[in-house]
């Protein structure tokens, strides 16, 4: 498949071609909810699992093949913006996912200590990658030493995440608003095989589909005078994020509520990996020592969204003002003044 260069594509052209790419995310990824909540219970894995690893890493497929993609061709605003942009946006979907769900706080009804471990781990990888600015800017074979730090960070809380959901050494207070991940009957659902190889294909619609945005991404930044980190943090990473919403608003309606939230900050913690990918594709050096400071004020304000995730998490609220959780509201507030400051920034420079 080729795609002609950005230089020669007019805005309609870009636009028309990224709104295409975005609805094919938005299906391919309603529709890998179902197959993923059913793996979950054919493989016995579990909700906060399969979300984390099954249902978070393929809705990221767009976005990790866009970023890589952008890193590539030597766009380091784009690549950074839209991975870090992400898991903003992620988190913030997280808190419409809640005002969704009416019967409690999201953040009570689905607490288990699998999502808890993997929202720890995002923390501390988003540590990392704003750490790595401040470290020698060298490279191995063009690669910066933080990367397989990052790497073998993420792989290793994978291993915590799991011995922390088989064997727990704490377990959250159940309520009668606590939705346990309860499996659905086996016999109904399709074959193991045939669900594997469903789940195998929307992944692959996904990923193609991000690698198409980049191009599209790129026409729009250009025709339009945007900045890169503006594109990536405003359209490619909502765009790319759109599975993250559908999947977690139907995984709510479906009682999913463990499969919710283990999507979200599953995939959060999955993309700091584009980042990572995004290094090894960048030739000319350390990505991270090229990244502009408007990704960096994403990193903070993604920390602290985290965080803020975290605490809720903890504390489990049972209602809000209008039964949505304090610490949605934030999360809200948060994103909301990052797009705001975002777009100041633009009409200062301008």
């Amino acid at each position: 498949m080729s795609i002609p260069p950005t230089e020669s594509w007019s805005l309609l052209q870009g636009s028309l071609v990224f709104l295409v790419c975005a609805a094919i995310i938005a299906i391919a990824g309603t529709r890998i909810t179902r197959v993923v909540d059913q793996l979950a219970d054919r493989t016995g894995i579990g909700e906060a699992a399969a979300g984390a690893l099954l249902l978070g890493a393929s809705t990221s497929m767009g976005g990790s093949v866009l970023s890589v993609t952008a890193a590539w061709h030597g766009n380091v605003e784009l690549a950074v913006s839209n991975a870090l942009g992400g898991i903003a946006v992620q988190t913030f979907f997280l808190a419409v996912a809640d005002m969704v769900y009416r019967r409690s706080n999201l953040e009570h009804a689905a607490a288990s200590v699998p999502n808890m471990m993997h929202n720890g781990l995002l923390i501390c990888l988003l540590a990392l990658i704003l750490f790595a600015p401040y470290l020698p800017d060298v490279t191995v074979g063009g690669i910066h030493p933080i990367t397989p730090v990052l790497l073998a960070v993420y792989f290793y809380g994978i291993y915590l995440v799991r011995q922390a959901s088989q064997s727990p050494m704490w377990r959250p207070s159940v309520t009668r608003e606590t939705r346990e991940d309860t499996p659905d009957d086996v016999t109904e659902m399709p074959p193991l095989s045939r669900l594997w190889v469903e789940f195998l294909i929307l992944m692959a619609i996904l990923g193609i589909a991000g690698w198409s945005l980049e191009p599209a991404a790129t026409a729009i930044a250009g025709q339009t005078n945007l900045t890169q980190t503006v594109v990536g943090v405003l359209l490619t990473s909502v765009s790319t994020s759109i599975p993250e919403l559908v999947t977690s608003i139907a995984a709510v309606r479906r009682g999913a509520l463990t499969l919710a939230v283990g999507g979200i900050i599953g995939g959060n913690a999955f993309d700091t990996l584009f980042t990572a990918a995004s290094d090894i594709a960048y030739r000319e050096g350390s990505i991270y020592h090229a990244m502009p400071e408007d990704s960096k004020f994403w990193v903070v304000l993604t920390l602290l969204m985290s965080g803020i995730l975290m605490m809720g998490l903890i504390r489990r609220e049972r209602e809000g003002i209008g039964k949505i959780g304090m610490e949605s509201t934030v999360i809200m507030a948060l994103y909301v003044f990052g797009v705001v400051m975002l777009l100041s920034g633009i009409q200062a420079s301008g």
